[in-house]
């Protein structure tokens, strides 16, 4: 008779080992991300970007016949041959042969076994899709020598449409001044659509022009960071240009060095000019009043000790303070180098006179050779005396005193014999 648990327990022992075998069988074939799998195809997929074999491009929304290029590596153990891969791409990027034609791309040779081979593919990105990620799928036909037939595989992989970096240079004052240091303000800008990093800009002592030798730059690298889309960052350069160089142009080539939106290291040279104005330099000295012809006037001296004329130039005397010296312009042309500039002003008051000192700003307004207009002042303090009679006064007075005079003499001169006349008529009668 047959032992019914003996059985029982010899089936059991046959199905646990299958069942658990299926199970972990399962379990593998739906864990696709196992670090512990391996597929041992003869193709692997290694990377996807806009551009070719030689160099990554940055894309922009609207770019039309883009070369967007897939990496594999032949991992088998033969070399591979007839090479063709298809793309699938989402809405918005189509193929530059037309809407609806297939994205295609042949390998241009063979790929051996253990070598890395490209598929450039050429498409057109529309103008409304987003600068962000996007996933792609790309369709890889391919023979293995000594075998007939065709292999197919597919991978699926992410791409980026990065945007792109607009570098530009300018500066908000493209002035410099000969015979003194300047502290130039540089613009360095953004105006493409992608962020760029670690911006460094050094001066290109490789491309300098015969100007740039003669001029003195104190710093010859700034390191910015980071700039956004359509932003700007600014760096100062202390620059002193020598006295003989003026009205002439000065162009500093610059080096700049960045990571594009690929990380890529991009190096692009940009120039920044500048125009070399004169120095015009005043003082104002030996300021003070005197009379002349009998008029007080504020006179004194200009001295450019500049490199440039002053061009159109005025000067005005006004009170400081409780002065009320009535405020006058001169006309006084062009202040020359090196050649005082004498200037007198006839004193007038607003109101009664006031002697003694005053406080007054003396200004001139002058234009530069590029037609500037410019302010130069100077406070100073005048003593105004207060005139002494003059001798037309004294004679004045001698001739009044005798017109006065005269007269009352005359009258008791005239009391005097009338009254000694009575005096005589009285004694004779």
């Amino acid at each position: 008779m047959i032992n019914f648990k003996i059985l029982f327990i010899v089936v059991i022992l046959f199905i646990i080992p299958t069942i658990t075998l299926n199970s972990f069988a399962a379990v593998s074939g739906a864990s696709g991300d196992s670090p512990f799998e391996r597929d041992f195809g003869d193709v692997k997929y290694l990377d996807a970007y806009f551009g070719t074999t030689v160099k990554k491009m940055e894309v922009d929304p609207g770019d039309a016949n883009v070369p967007i290029t897939i990496v594999l590596a032949n991992v088998g153990s033969q070399d591979i041959t007839g090479i063709r891969g298809q793309l699938s791409l989402p809405t918005g990027f189509s193929s530059t042969d037309g809407t609806g034609s297939l994205i295609i791309a042949d390998s241009d040779s063979n790929s051996l076994e253990g070598s890395n081979f490209y598929l450039t593919f050429y498409v057109n990105v529309d103008k409304n899709i987003q600068i962000q990620q996007y996933p792609g799928t790309v369709k890889l036909d391919y023979s293995r020598f000594r075998e007939s037939g065709t292999r197919t595989t597919f991978f699926d992989f992410n791409f980026k449409v990065t945007g792109s970096s607009i570098i530009n240079i300018t500066t908000p004052n493209s002035f410099l001044t000969s015979l003194k240091s300047n502290n130039a303000i540089i613009e360095i800008s953004n105006d493409g659509t992608a962020s760029i990093s670690n911006v460094n800009i050094i001066t290109d002592s490789s491309n300098t022009s015969t100007s740039v030798d003669k001029v003195m730059i104190l710093e010859s690298n700034w390191d910015v960071g980071n700039i956004e889309p359509k932003t700007s960052r600014f760096f100062n350069a202390t620059i002193y240009v020598p006295q003989n160089i003026k009205e002439d142009t000065l162009q500093i080539p610059l080096s700049i060095t960045y990571n594009d939106a690929h990380g890529t290291l991009q190096t692009v040279s940009e120039t920044i000019d500048f125009y070399i104005k004169g120095l015009i330099d005043l003082s104002i000295y030996d300021v003070g009043v005197i009379d002349l012809s009998g008029s007080q006037m504020i006179v004194g001296e200009i001295i450019n000790e500049g490199n440039e004329n002053a061009l159109f130039s005025f000067i005005t005397i006004e009170p400081m303070g409780d002065s009320n010296i009535k405020k006058q312009t001169q006309f006084i042309d062009e202040v020359e180098i090196d050649s005082p500039i004498p200037f007198n002003i006839p004193l007038k008051f607003d109101g009664e006179p006031h002697y003694g000192d005053h406080d007054i700003e003396i200004t001139v307004r002058y234009k530069d050779s590029v037609r500037n207009e410019i302010f130069f002042t100077h406070n100073s303090k005048i003593f105004i005396k207060e005139p002494l009679k003059t001798q037309s006064d004294n004679d004045f007075t001698l001739i009044i005193i005798p017109i006065i005079i005269i007269p009352i003499i005359s009258v008791l001169v005239g009391f005097y014999i009338i009254r000694k006349r009575k005096k005589s008529k009285i004694k004779s009668n």
